[in-house]
C-alpha cells in the first residue's frame, strides 16, 4: 500500500499522518508513506483544501483531520 499525505507540512498534515500511521499499524497493513508538498502535485489530485489522504492513487479524504478510527474505516472500505 502506498500512502500519500498531501499538504504543506502544517499541524493538520502532521496529525493526519500520525492518525494514518496508527491506523495502518493497528490494521497490520504494510504501507509506505510519502509526503507531497508541491501545490501543483496536490492540485493534480483535485484537492483544494489540505490535508489530503491518497492511498494507492485514490483520494480518500481532504480538508479535514480524521480520527484514527475514521482512517481505519476508510482503509477497510477500499
Amino acid at each position: 500500500m502506498h500512502v500519500k499525505i498531501l499538504g504543506s507540512g502544517c499541524a493538520n498534515c502532521v496529525n493526519l499522518e500520525k492518525a494514518t500511521r496508527q491506523a495502518v499499524n493497528e490494521l497490520g497493513l504494510d504501507a509506505t508513506f510519502e509526503k507531497v508538498t508541491d501545490h501543483a502535485d496536490i492540485a493534480a489530485y483535485g484537492i483544494m483544501r489540505t490535508p489530503g489522504l491518497v492511498v494507492d492513487e485514490q483520494v480518500l479524504l481532504s480538508g479535514r483531520v480524521p480520527t484514527t478510527r475514521q482512517v481505519k474505516d476508510l482503509l477497510a472500505a477500499r
